[in-house]
């Protein structure tokens, strides 16, 4: 078991995505909810640890369950179980003693409520969806996106050591964008999802109902993004902004994509799609840095 194969069942894209959720949020919090805490680097230091490691055991214990459908799928037959270079009990073990450390690494140096949350994500990922509906269901990853957003709302709660309105709501884009994400994805790699029987929604009802169906949530992002801004001591200005203008770019891709539901096709959205949630949280930072009321 070499740090290249870590590395890899760690799935570093997902870490460096989920930890920039939770940072974004936990800056966003410290500046803009009354009461919480005036943060120091330390702060961050833990809440980037917590999340990297709580992101990296959930992912290992995705590959170590999937083990049997990755290598009739192009996409995973080369991971490190599948290939031969890792023992499947050695991810396993390495998923959950990783997984373990991030919710008490969490609880010490956070606090009680952002590990809750850390253990949210975690169990989202590998039960809810991983274990329970991946292979069942074709809203798997519609459910599965809770996980997504409990990086956020650890972020948050870091910040806070506890949960509101605002909190919730920023945290919640996260299960919002994550169907119009992963189903582009899907559209592209339908072929492999089928060989491995993943029922997957492309697979179960067609390319282009999909893309039917990646509009009307992305046509329901959008104003729901754009909604942060005009609740009670919402968002301001420079989010507004930024959220109107990448969310209108997503829903201009999809819109073309209902139009040619190819694969390929599927693919330029999904990296139209991919950037959104950093780009949003990133703006909700600088809303928090430079706000301006609407």
């Amino acid at each position: 078991m070499g740090l290249r194969e870590i590395f890899e069942i760690s799935k570093p894209r997902i870490v460096v995505l989920l930890v920039i959720t939770a940072v974004a949020s936990m800056y966003a919090a410290s500046r803009l909810v009354d009461g919480a805490a005036q943060l120091d680097y330390m702060a961050y230091i833990h809440i980037i640890v917590a999340g990297s490691l709580a992101s990296a055991g959930s992912s290992a214990l995705n590959h170590y369950y999937d083990r049997d459908i990755d290598p009739k799928m192009k996409r995973t037959s080369s991971r490190p179980i599948p290939s031969g270079r890792m023992a499947a009990s050695h991810v396993f073990a390495y998923g959950l003693a990783v997984s373990c450390v991030s919710v008490i690494y969490g609880y010490l140096y956070l606090n009680a409520v952002s590990a809750f949350f850390i253990a949210v994500g975690i169990f989202s990922y590998v039960i809810i969806y991983t274990v329970w509906l991946k292979r069942l269901n074709s809203s798997n990853i519609v459910i599965g996106g809770i996980a997504g957003s409990a990086a956020a709302w650890a972020g948050w709660s870091a910040a806070t050591g506890s949960m509101d309105l605002l909190g919730f709501l920023v945290g919640f884009l996260v299960f919002v964008w994550t169907p119009s994400h992963f189903w582009c994805l899907a559209m592209k790699i339908r072929d492999e999802y089928a060989q491995a029987s993943v029922p997957m929604l492309p697979v179960v009802i067609g390319m282009q109902k999909t893309s039917k169906y990646i509009l009307v949530n992305t046509a329901i992002l959008l104003p729901y993004s754009l909604a942060l801004s005009f609740i009670p001591d919402g968002l301001g200005m420079v989010y507004l902004i930024i959220a109107a203008a990448s969310g209108a770019l997503m829903l201009v891709y999809h819109y073309k994509l209902t139009k040619n539901p190819t694969s390929e096709f599927a693919w330029k959205a999904y990296k139209v799609t991919a950037p959104y949630l950093t780009i949003i949280f990133l703006a909700v930072a600088l809303d928090a840095a430079f706000y301006l009321p609407l």
